[in-house]
């Protein structure tokens, strides 16, 4: 059994696949208009890869597509290494907490 990289990875290539079959393009053809290699293309889309910038982008272009449709609503809690929930909101919110609490202590 092939492993995936991560959920998110599962989407993004579900939402790939789906436009290149809507159009009627074959993997080769993807890769060929893309610029990269059907393997590649293919792994992309069964999830076992995350593609880079440049090439959600080089996708989008030969899919007619604007790249940001394959990664709506995908989240950093889809991939499994993500250690902490953590967003810059809450780090600053700690972080005047803890100033405030120095200065009441002070």
């Amino acid at each position: 059994m092939t492993k995936t990289h991560s959920d998110a990875a599962i989407i993004l290539g579900e939402r790939v696949r789906e436009q290149r079959l809507k159009l009627g393009l074959t993997l080769e053809d993807l890769a060929s208009l893309s610029e990269m290699h059907w393997t590649s293309v293919g792994k992309i889309e069964r999830g076992q890869v995350h593609p880079n910038v440049e090439t959600l982008v080089r996708l989008a272009t030969a899919l007619n597509a604007d790249p940001g449709v394959f990664v709506e609503g995908l989240t950093a809690s889809m991939y499994e290494k993500r250690v902490h929930g953590l967003t810059a909101a809450d780090f600053i919110r700690e972080r005047e907490r803890e100033a405030s609490r120095r200065s009441e202590a002070s």
